[in-house]
């Protein structure tokens, strides 16, 4: 009988392709979203798909009459703005949905490996030097990283009361495609829109601010090995806490260089003013991840983000250049 995962967040961009390669291996795969931003085209057609809020009686339910192996906790509020904006909501989807999740596990009699999406930026910020190692001090200063780092502790907390077998993966940049290019995290799908559609590419600041940039098939394939590999009994913060990047600084001012270079596009870049508060270096030590899950990034930048690029510019209606 093949092995049962739940993707929460499933119709969205890195939880449809973390459905994607489960499914590449065998799972039975069942995708809940509610489609408040995910879309029902992207979940895959072999997938089972439930339209429920991760916050609900029915998203509890089925968590304990599922008999899955593994749930893949990828569904939140990802956008950082939105979060300093309207904290309450923020909380109420990225920890109640959450707990409301793990209560359910903990009621079930052999409880699923919990695989928790977190963030590898907002929760180090710039008070060490890149790249961070999952030790590094965690000091996040917007609702989003506070919210992401609560989840981590009710998680070693139901691993040392309830045995709950939790696994958390800081995420890195994440890019590729299905990205939106309408939202705040997605820098590289807004550069690609932006490209296509003949407008500019706004860098804000100098430019030289950096990320790590790590390609959503690498993330997808570290979320399997997180589903699969023998890892170290839980309960502590940190224990089973893995980044997910590619341990490189990447400038803005580069991205959007590279960019253009791999698209073949001439788009041009404008200078904006500096946004207040934004994190001037991010990057991401996987030494953790490679030893424990046996997991190292594949795609290179100018690989993914040609790749990247492609799939907008097949998946976008033409427009005459401003």
């Amino acid at each position: 009988m093949s092995p049962r995962a739940l993707v929460t967040g499933g119709a969205g961009f890195i939880g449809s392709h973390v459905a994607d390669a489960l499914l590449d291996r065998g799972f039975h795969v069942v995708v809940l979203d509610d489609l408040s931003t995910g879309r029902r085209e992207n979940v895959p057609s072999a997938a089972e798909f439930a339209q429920l809020d991760a916050r609900s009686a029915e998203a509890a339910r089925l968590v304990r009459e599922g008999g899955f192996d593994v749930i893949l906790h990828q569904a939140a509020q990802i956008d950082v703005r939105r979060s300093v904006f309207d904290p309450v909501h923020d909380a109420s989807i990225n920890i109640l949905g959450a707990l409301n999740l793990l209560e359910a596990v903990r009621a079930v009699a052999t409880s699923p490996r919990f695989v928790f999406a977190s963030t590898g930026g907002a929760i180090y910020g710039d008070f060490v030097t890149p790249p961070n190692a999952e030790s590094a001090p965690k000091d996040p200063d917007s609702p989003y990283g506070i919210a992401k780092l609560a989840v981590e502790h009710y998680l070693a907390y139901y691993g040392r009361l309830h045995g709950i077998e939790g696994v958390v993966l800081r995420y890195a940049n994440v890019y590729g495609p299905r990205q939106d290019p309408h939202g705040e995290a997605g820098v590289v799908a807004i550069f690609c829109a932006r490209l296509l559609d003949g407008r500019p590419l706004t860098v804000f600041g100098d430019g030289t601010q950096t990320r790590d940039y790590v390609h959503v098939k690498d993330v997808a394939a570290a979320n399997v090995a997180a589903a699969t590999v023998a890892l170290p009994a839980a309960g502590r913060l940190d224990l089973r806490a893995m980044n997910i990047g590619t341990g490189a600084e990447t400038s803005v001012i580069t991205l959007a260089e590279t960019l253009r270079r791999v698209s073949g596009r001439p788009g041009r870049i404008e200078f904006a003013p500096a946004r207040l508060g934004e994190q001037l270096r991010s990057a991401v030590s996987v030494a953790k991840a490679q030893h424990l899950l046996g997991w190292k990034p594949a795609c290179t930048l100018d690989g993914g983000l040609k790749e990247t690029f492609d799939y907008f510019a097949a998946h976008t209606p033409q427009s005459v250049s401003a």
